[in-house]
């Protein structure tokens, strides 16, 4: 692959290789590196004339709407302008738009509770953030933008329940691995109908990979896509482009106009199984922090999240914590941005001295404190840890010394070890770790010692299957019995496509795995593979 540095301009390649990786993007005189401006643009800065939205003549709200991170009196509103979506620029000029928005008790809008007007700059992609403030604690709402003769679909969000209340109950949704070409999002358009709170999603929202005329194993043959599609993403138009690819998905939007999403990435938003400032292919770290600030910019363009998680150039801090009442508690994690190098060159390697080091993290030092110290304040019954790859020993094969995965944290069990010790010393007594990553759905009992399995039953990790990576699976994939055999502590496993929801309640939490029979074909019904049980105050799985 073309080092992902010599698709960026000469200019920025020099300022990255001769200042600072945090100072990179803010050379001056490096026109292109307006594209990485990390406050909102001003005029004289980076800030354009003003388009009259009456000359819009196409609809401009085809990626839909979308909310996110739901505070108790705070709700993040989210659209997109593009009335051509696959083409450059969405199909605008470069001038800033005017958008009005709407949140109401009602989905007619008799009753609007807020409403305002926000810009949508061109250096931002005409996308738009709204922080809706001054709403009432759990609560739906109902919201839509408009912009010249023009008005969004409405979309659905709720805020969380007031500060130290006691909800009585909460259902989410975990999902997380959508590989466009690997098939349709059909699980999305049944998530769009179930009655969740919020959807969480656990990353791998976007893959790097070439898409191509057909769709991949789609096959179109109604449609032919552009064939700016057809290459690996390496650019911020790229990453863009690649965002108006996935949101032109009728599922995935419809489940973004239903619930409000919670979501942290992985690696294919950026590029397969980087570490850090560690590119796949070891590319030089300037050329591929320049792809970093890319991706990462398109990506909080084109998801709900807060000002807190604009990106400066390279960095963004998407760990965060967002609390509902006393019933849960949801600390979001980062294992991909600051995490060392995979040891022994990635893949499944046998535990070793190099993995071992404890030194190595997969969260960074400070990430890592947060999250401690959060636990350590915690007033949630259950304490919740949307993140991105398996949490819990995972044993490839049946050899005494088992290989496991280095992309996980089985490639850090020290950064394990330290966890689970700061949640023994927080006395968590109900830790629920959500993971997505590997396509399939695992329920995991977190022991104290994954060598010894009757020790203590610590929590339980629930890890949701792909929305499409994968093409269709299978119930039982290949190495269903090894995986079982070798890992007493996992007490299911299913390789199909689909999502998973959890009812956390004062009594217990409920999880359902629910999945759909194929994704290479359109339409497929869902069902629930499976329903597991732990109890408050006693973890561990039981079928439901």
């Amino acid at each position: 692959m073309t080092p992902a540095g010599q698709h960026h301009a000469p200019e920025i390649r020099a300022a990255a290789r001769h200042l600072g990786r945090r100072r990179f993007l803010t050379v001056t005189g490096a026109a292109a590196a307006l594209a990485f401006a990390t406050n909102l643009p001003t005029a004289g800065v980076a800030g354009a004339a003003e388009l009259d939205a009456r000359r819009i003549r196409k609809n401009p709200f085809t990626l839909g709407v979308a909310s996110g991170d739901p505070l108790p009196s705070s709700a993040l509103l989210w659209t997109r302008l593009a009335p051509a979506p696959y083409e450059p620029g969405g199909g605008l000029p470069q001038e800033r738009v005017t958008v009005q928005w709407e949140l109401a008790h009602d989905a007619r809008f008799r009753r609007v509770a807020r409403r305002g007007t926000v810009t949508a700059h061109p250096e931002f992609n005409h996308a738009v953030h709204v922080e809706a403030d001054h709403l009432d604690p759990g609560r739906t709402y109902y919201f839509r933008f408009r912009t010249g003769s023009w008005v969004s679909e409405t979309g659905r969000t709720r805020t969380a329940p007031a500060p130290g209340s006691r909800p009585g109950g909460l259902t989410l949704a975990a999902v997380s691995c959508q590989a466009y070409h690997d098939g349709y999002f059909t699980a999305y358009k049944h998530l769009a109908q179930d009655d969740v709170d919020v959807v969480f999603h656990l990353g791998d929202y976007l893959y790097e990979y070439a898409v191509n005329a057909t769709g991949g194993a789609r096959g179109y043959t109604d449609r032919t896509l552009p064939a700016h599609f057809d290459k690996e993403t390496q650019t911020l138009e790229d990453y863009r482009l690649r965002y108006a690819l996935y949101k032109s998905d009728p599922d995935l939007r419809a489940a973004h106009a239903a619930h409000p999403f919670v979501v942290t990435w992985d690696d294919h938003e950026t590029e397969n199984n980087y570490a850090g400032d560690t590119s796949e292919n070891d590319d030089p770290a300037a050329d591929f922090l320049l792809r970093r600030a890319a991706a990462y910019r398109a990506y909080w363009e084109n998801l709900p999240l807060r000002r807190p998680q604009l990106p400066s150039g390279p960095d963004a801090q998407l760990y965060r914590r967002l609390v509902w009442g006393r019933l849960a508690q949801f600390d979001i994690l980062d294992t991909r941005q600051y995490r060392s190098d995979q040891a022994y060159g990635d893949g499944a390697h046998v535990p070793g001295a190099e993995s071992d080091d404890p030194a190595r993290t997969i969260t960074g030092a400070t990430q890592e404190r947060w999250l401690l110290d959060g636990w350590r304040r915690s007033r949630a019954q259950w304490n919740v840890v949307p993140q991105q790859v398996t949490f819990s020993e995972r044993r490839l094969d049946l050899n005494a010394r088992a290989k496991l995965s280095m992309d996980a944290w089985d490639g850090y069990r020290a950064s394990r070890k330290r966890v689970l010790a700061g949640a023994r010393a927080a006395d968590l007594d109900n830790l629920m770790v959500l993971t997505g990553d590997v396509h399939v759905g695992y329920a995991f009992d977190i022991k104290a010692d994954f060598d010894d399995p009757s020790s203590r039953t610590v929590g339980t990790e629930i890890v949701a299957t792909s929305i499409a990576s994968g093409k269709d699976g299978a119930d039982k994939p290949a190495n269903w019995d090894t995986y079982t055999k070798a890992n007493p502590h996992l007490k299911f496993y299913n390789g199909r496509r689909g999502y998973v929801t959890v009812a956390l309640g004062r009594e217990a939490a409920r999880a359902d795995f629910k999945t759909v029979s194929a994704v290479t074909t359109p339409g497929a019904p869902i069902r629930t593979a499976a329903s597991f049980v732990t109890e408050a105050g006693a973890p561990g799985l039981k079928p439901a």
